[in-house]
């Protein structure tokens, strides 16, 4: 199953480094948030991703195309023509395809844009912002017994983003915008779509998380993975530095593999 991660937009929030690179490309122990997240499914053995970039997304290509040396000992040999010899090559069991989905597309528009890589199959689909420690066989396990077209991720935060309204049976019935009353379960991403939710996709002005969603709740084929364990998003500096001081402790909840 191939595993699609949206890592194009500007990262508004945090242009204390996003100026420079892709929001995933910020580094957590020296490490993009990008890999921190592709580690977490990998660990899972889910190796084959598809990467929504779209700001910046020649950042993300060279990243991968220098992925050896970024990991690896490095002889440089300039006596011998400029000769280059990796040591101990490391590297990850992946297949990644980067997909430059546009500059200014949404969600749902750099979704529809790499249907063509996932094919007619089911998918995961999480954000290129946001670690945890969700279980994927879990999820991918409810996804099956319900039988339904989307099961997405959800986690109690402060009220920051869109609210959902689900039931004890794991239905959810609304996908809205918050207010002082509402609860604050919220998509966390690590989702988990049947390929028929392609046909809620118009063009690249579609936001995932309106109406997509919203039309999926409304049908009764969105479900909702109850996850209570860590969940951290990166969308300001303040959140980047607190993934940081946690994986330097060496206690990050999200390091699972």
């Amino acid at each position: 199953m191939k595993v699609v991660i949206l890592a194009g937009g500007y990262g508004s929030r945090i242009t204390e480094e996003s100026h420079l690179k892709p929001k995933p490309m910020i580094e957590i122990g020296e490490k993009p948030m990008l890999w921190h997240i592709m580690k977490i499914y990998s660990h899972y053995g889910f190796n084959e991703f598809i990467i929504c970039a779209g700001y910046k997304q020649y950042v993300i290509k060279e990243w991968f195309a220098d992925y050896y040396l970024h990991n690896s000992d490095v002889t440089f040999d300039f006596s011998n023509r400029n000769e280059m010899t990796v040591h101990n090559n490391e590297a990850e069991p992946w297949k990644v395809t980067i997909v430059n989905t546009g500059l200014d597309t949404m969600t749902g528009g750099r979704l529809k844009r790499v249907q063509r890589y996932i094919g007619n199959e089911p998918f995961m689909l999480t954000y290129g912002d946001g670690v945890a420690d969700v279980n994927i066989h879990e999820l991918l396990k409810l996804h099956n017994e319900k039988g339904k077209t989307a099961t997405i991720s959800i986690v109690n935060v402060s009220q920051r983003f869109g609210i959902i309204d689900i039931d004890q049976n794991n239905m959810i019935h609304s996908f809205r915008e918050k207010s002082m009353e509402d609860s604050s379960v919220i998509n966390g991403g690590f989702m988990v779509l049947n390929p028929q939710v392609f046909d809620l996709l118009e063009d690249d002005t579609t936001v995932f998380e309106q109406y997509p969603l919203r039309r999926l709740a409304e049908t009764g084929e969105l479900i909702g993975y109850h996850h209570t364990g860590f969940w951290q998003c990166m969308d300001t500096q303040r959140d980047k530095m607190l993934l940081e001081d946690l994986w330097k402790s060496g206690n990050a909840p999200w390091k699972i593999w």
